[in-house]
């Protein structure tokens, strides 16, 4: 992997906020687009802000595991560091499909019907799954930082 730093300063602590911000941020988008009366002005938002979420959620989970290959051995291990990093792992797949399932919903913007329905609901969940899963993640990193 790449050196991973800015100036001196491991990536992971600057970039998480990107994810913190804009992982939630699209999810709530997305659940917008959902209520048929917003659907159409919160296409373009949604689109942008999933793409923005997938990209930031992508660089936190990357960053993060030169951050850890990048620290003692009994830091790697500890208890609170592992839970962060297996819900990191959760989250980084669930943002993605969350994300093709976003980009596919924008896509077939005015598709109704059955495939309206499974996207929806598929859309639905994954945002749900993206909001609950930052916040969980983002509070075992900072109890693996913070205790």
């Amino acid at each position: 992997m790449l050196g991973m730093e800015l100036n001196g300063l491991p990536l992971h602590p600057l970039v998480v906020h990107a994810a913190v911000v804009f992982g939630p941020l699209a999810a709530l988008a997305a659940l917008a687009y959902l209520v048929p009366r917003w659907r159409d002005r919160m296409r373009w938002p949604m689109l942008v802000l999933v793409v923005i979420a997938v990209g930031a959620i992508t660089a936190a989970y990357f960053t993060g595991k030169s951050f850890l290959n990048s620290r003692p051995p009994e830091i790697q291990t500890s208890p609170q560091v592992l839970t962060h990093e297996h819900r990191a792992r959760v989250l980084f797949w669930v943002t993605l499909g969350f994300g093709i399932v976003g980009l596919l919903a924008g896509w077939l913007h005015t598709r109704t019907g059955a495939l309206r329905v499974v996207l929806d609901v598929l859309l639905g969940v994954g945002a749900g799954a993206v909001l609950v899963l930052v916040i969980l993640t983002g509070d075992a990193g900072a109890r693996a930082v913070w205790g």
